[in-house]
């Protein structure tokens, strides 16, 4: 039996000097991108509300608690109806949620975000009614009311219908008024204050550290991986904001693990500069086979007294590529890999293939993630 194959060869010969891994200089970045004040923070808010007028898109009578909100709506407004044989299509059950930002005052308007939870169609066009927002522990901060704006929607009937985006979902730009604020720390910081990290590092808190007493003097203390607590020099005691922006404009070079990230779907790649592999050498092989198969009749002569036959023809093809070899020069890391590997054809999914081979076999030092 003749075997037939196709190897793409790849060796990689790659020496890493005695000092260790080569790392590629991070971007320098300001405090302020990496970091925050503990403390200063937002709040989640949410409320359950109806959405009146639309075109006979709402809940169908089904929905018992739509009705049943009405029924209260209108009996706050002294009317009493029959919820029986109420028709509510042109009023939805919503969920109403917000984001209340720090530091916002009494009067201030928030952004809002409108949900149907009902069986409506659509909620384009509709009005929210005053909606009262609480956060978690079930006080009022906020109360929403406006028109509602969902940027699609559903035209046709039955199954001819058309539809852009989802109509059942919509935003109120400023559909919110604060009516209760949330205290904020800047009063207990006149003396003390700390630094929470966006990504815990030990190396990042410590850089951190560093540049503010290169600034400030000893006044910064890298607690724990994300966090570092700042005393607030005396002359700036009556002036915490200031101090604080003059913190997030300090420039420091945050630190990151070695780590390679692969997209199977998409056959995307992303990875650090710091990544590195030891001496490995790869074998990728493949083998690409075609097989067609097509049908053909024959004709007898006129006035042969013959019979048609039909007769199957089946033609192979075989794909066998040149083998590739690659040596890469010293203090290679993976980006050299990948380049090598892009320069002898491999697709993104041989090379995740192969970054994956090289994780298991102990010889790429990062962490592999694949999403």
């Amino acid at each position: 039996m003749k075997r037939i194959g196709m190897i793409i060869s790849l060796v990689v010969c790659i020496c890493i000097m005695t000092a260790g891994v080569v790392f590629a200089d991070s971007a320098s970045t300001r405090i302020k991108d990496i970091a925050k004040v503990q403390g200063v923070r937002s709040n989640q808010l949410v409320g359950y509300g109806l959405v009146v007028g639309l075109n006979g898109t709402g809940d169908s009578n089904k929905m018992t608690q739509t009705m049943q909100s009405i029924g209260n709506m209108m009996q706050a407004f002294g009317v009493t109806i029959d919820t029986a044989n109420l028709k509510p299509k042109n009023v939805a059950a919503v969920i109403v949620t917000a984001t209340l930002p720090p530091f916002v005052r009494e009067g201030d308007t928030i952004d809002i975000t409108v949900s149907s939870i009902g069986d409506a169609t659509s909620i384009q066009g509709g009005t929210l009614v005053q909606t009262p927002l609480k956060a978690a522990n079930g006080n009022v901060y906020a109360v929403a009311q406006g028109a509602v704006s969902t940027g699609g929607f559903v035209a046709g009937r039955g199954g001819n219908t058309a539809q852009k985006n989802f109509p059942t979902v919509g935003t109120t730009p400023n559909g919110a008024i604060v009516e209760n604020t949330v205290e904020d720390d800047l009063a207990n910081m006149s003396s003390n204050l700390s630094l929470s990290l966006s990504k815990a590092d030990f190396t990042t808190a410590s850089r951190i550290a560093e540049a503010i007493n290169r600034q400030y003097g000893d006044v910064a203390k890298a607690a724990n991986p994300g966090r570092v607590d700042v005393v607030v020099p005396a002359y700036y005691r009556n002036d915490v904001v200031g101090f604080v922006a003059s913190l997030e404009d300090i420039y420091v070079t945050p630190d990151n693990i070695a780590k390679v990230v692969v997209n199977e779907r998409t056959g995307t790649i992303v990875m650090g500069g710091n990544v590195s592999v030891d001496d490995i050498a790869i074998t990728q092989g493949g083998l690409s086979v075609k097989i067609t198969k097509s049908t053909e009749v024959n004709q007898p002569g006129p006035f042969s007294m013959g019979r048609t036959v039909v007769t199957k023809a089946e033609d192979t093809e075989v794909d066998e590529a040149t083998a590739n070899s690659i040596v890469l020069p010293a203090t290679a890391n993976v980006n050299d890999i990948v380049g090598a590997l892009n320069s002898v054809g491999a697709t993104p999914r041989d090379i995740i293939s192969i970054l994956q081979a090289i994780k298991a076999s102990g010889a790429l030092h990062a962490e592999l993630e694949i999403i």
